[in-house]
């Protein structure tokens, strides 16, 4: 991680500002993100977030020079922050206002807070969400966990007794919760945010597998190529007993995809040439796609030259598990 100057400004409830954010380019706003852990990153390592597991925040945390991932749904959350808080005080009369800075508790030296509004005359913060309509059922039961994680995990920085968080959805709908202090999980979130810093950050320990995705990916670029040489695998702990429960769900995966193909071939002989089907709210397409491909097969025989000038070779690992012998 690279070094960063931190230098005190003001405080904000129990919190130190270390930095102002207001005007400060986008790289030096990444680099002290990197020198902590923040809101979004507390529900990864508490394996709550729906897009990032704690595989990609530690490489994220490592990483020399730390890109910001863009996308339109980020972009928009952004620019729209300004209107969901005028929406919160315009339904709640509570005033806010901006704190523009990096908050860190020098009781929790490892964790960070960069806090959307401040309310006025409460121990209190706002927290804007922006979303689409498909997230409404979810945010009229309740706020998501992920986001509580964050908005507690500020609240232990900031000394805050409560806080509110808002979310405009899908621009036709707006939401607001009240989340109160609760010192038992900050309690645990804390100690499992200081585990993760320390020993995987620190000590440059790789998470444990979390059954995700990027966990699958980053262990595919780890180790690209195989030696060709063979171990016993005296550390994996419970070995058998991990790979007769591997064959079970091997086993049961196969009696469920049966089950999935049958239901989607009985709708299929009901839908005949029709593209859409409705079967109460839910609606169902059958839709023709065209594809274009190259015969790479007569490609090879009528013009075995072009074809040989364009062959790409490219290797990859496939993992599989023998029966027992």
């Amino acid at each position: 991680m690279s070094e960063i100057s931190i230098v005190k400004f003001r405080k904000y409830l129990d919190a130190n500002i270390i930095a102002d954010t207001k005007d400060m380019p986008k790289e030096e706003w990444l680099k002290h993100r990197q020198a902590g852990i923040g809101g979004s990153d507390a529900s990864c390592i508490a394996g709550l977030n729906p897009w990032k597991s704690s595989i990609q925040l530690y490489m994220d945390k490592k990483e020399e020079n730390p890109k910001e991932l863009k996308s339109l749904r980020m972009e928009l959350g952004n620019r729209l922050e300004g209107l969901v808080a005028e929406l919160f005080t315009e339904e709640t009369g509570l005033k806010v206002r901006n704190v523009n800075g990096i908050l860190k508790n020098n009781n929790y030296p490892f964790a960070l807070a960069n806090i959307d509004r401040a309310i006025v005359g409460e121990k209190a913060f706002l927290e804007c969400k922006t979303t689409n309509s498909y997230a409404l059922k979810e945010w009229q039961e309740g706020v998501p966990a992920h986001y509580e994680i964050q908005c507690l995990h500020y609240m232990a920085i900031t000394g805050a007794t409560h806080c509110y968080i808002a979310a405009l959805i899908g621009n036709s709908d707006f939401i607001w919760h009240k989340i109160e202090r609760d010192q038992e999980t900050i309690d645990y979130l804390m100690q499992i945010e200081k585990d993760f810093w320390e020993e995987n950050i620190l000590k440059d320990i790789v998470p444990i597998p979390d059954g995700s995705d990027a966990y699958s990916e980053y262990l595919k670029q780890k180790y690209k190529q195989s030696n060709g040489q063979e171990i016993e695998l005296h550390l994996l702990e419970n070995g058998i007993d991990k790979l007769n429960r591997y064959d079970e769900i091997v086993s049961d995966i196969k009696v469920l995809e049966s089950e999935k193909k049958l239901i989607e071939q009985e709708i299929q002989l009901h839908m005949e040439e029709f593209e859409v089907a409705k079967v109460g709210d839910r609606k169902i397409t059958w839709k023709t796609s065209i594809r274009n491909t190259i015969d790479s097969k007569r490609l090879k025989a009528e013009m075995p030259e072009i074809a040989e000038q364009y062959m790409k070779t490219s290797s990859s690992r496939t993992f599989r598990i023998g029966g027992s012998k």
